[in-house]
């Protein structure tokens, strides 16, 4: 093979640098079924139900405007952010320190911290749900232990609750903020902790300023995941809550199985999608302008 022709192919691929790089055409063949895949299977359909809910009829927006215009839908559309925001803090308050456990011990507590937050991952959401339906109704673990130990007279309404839907989905939300922040403070040397302590640092203070902010990529991905996960939520807390704590998610489940509305279903879901990608940018520009205000 003449040099001419080598030269052409490396200018086609992109010319690697080095055996662990692709060029631009190679990258964009490896990625392609996935792409394919997620247009076909995401963003298609998605572009359809948003078409729908403007254009079929006809062209109109008469649904975005009975979103905002019905008290009830904002009502519904505050719960639900109110809600993920409840269950984001709750699991960065569980996890954090889940997930710093997991990366300072080893051995046999690795394994079993591990297993404690995995497990859960692998069970059926809906298996999870119905697990909290046995534990909260009335006849269920909780009540009969508080009877039983003479702290309650009568069960407590403990099902169908916003207090219910916010506890299980906290559990089976756990891992989702765990396992990032466990990767990014398995990362993070030790050396760095031990310097802080022989410069005078105590243990708080080392944690301060050494373990948590560089730990900050690993919270704000976690946060993101278990947050966006939140929002769109809809076994459990259809399960769990009842009619009681209806979501975004449950009343977009409702208008395209039930009353067939897909259009006010497009509607609804175009503007959970645009308020949460809203959100989205607003944290990440606030948590890039911290870190700026930081290393200034």
């Amino acid at each position: 093979m003449s040099a001419i022709t080598v030269t052409k192919r490396s200018l086609f691929w992109g010319g690697p640098t080095s055996s662990r790089e692709y060029g631009q055409a190679l990258s964009l063949l490896l990625v392609a079924p996935l792409l394919l895949l997620l247009c076909t299977a995401f963003l298609y359909p998605l572009a359809g139900l948003f078409w729908g809910s403007v254009f079929a009829p006809e062209a109109t927006l008469k649904h975005y405007l009975r979103v905002l215009q019905e008290p009830l839908y904002l009502l519904i559309l505050w719960r639900t952010f109110e809600l993920a925001f409840i269950v984001t803090v709750l699991a960065l308050l569980l996890g954090y320190p889940v997930a710093l456990a997991m990366a300072r011990v080893s051995g046999r507590a690795a394994m079993l911290i591990g297993a404690c937050v995995l497990i859960p991952l692998w069970t059926s959401v809906l298996v999870r749900s119905y697990a909290w339906i046995v534990l909260l109704q009335r006849n269920g673990l909780v009540n009969t232990s508080l009877h039983e130990a003479g702290l309650i007279e009568a069960p407590l309404q403990l099902l169908y609750t916003q207090g219910a839907v916010v506890v299980a989905m906290t559990q089976v939300l756990l891992p989702f903020m765990v396992l990032p922040i466990y990767s990014v403070v398995r990362s993070i040397p030790d050396d760095l902790t031990r310097a802080a302590r022989n410069l005078g640092a105590g243990g708080l203070q080392a944690f301060l300023r050494v373990t948590l902010p560089l730990s900050l990529p690993g919270v704000s991905a976690g946060v993101l995941i278990t947050f966006i996960l939140s929002l769109g939520f809809y076994i459990t807390p259809a399960l769990v809550g009842g009619p009681r704590t209806l979501m975004m998610s449950t009343l977009i489940g409702q208008q395209t199985t039930e009353l067939l509305n897909w259009s006010f279903a497009g509607a609804l879901s175009a503007v959970l999608l645009l308020t949460t990608l809203f959100l989205v940018v607003v944290f990440r520009r606030t948590l890039a302008l911290n870190r700026g205000l930081k290393l200034g």
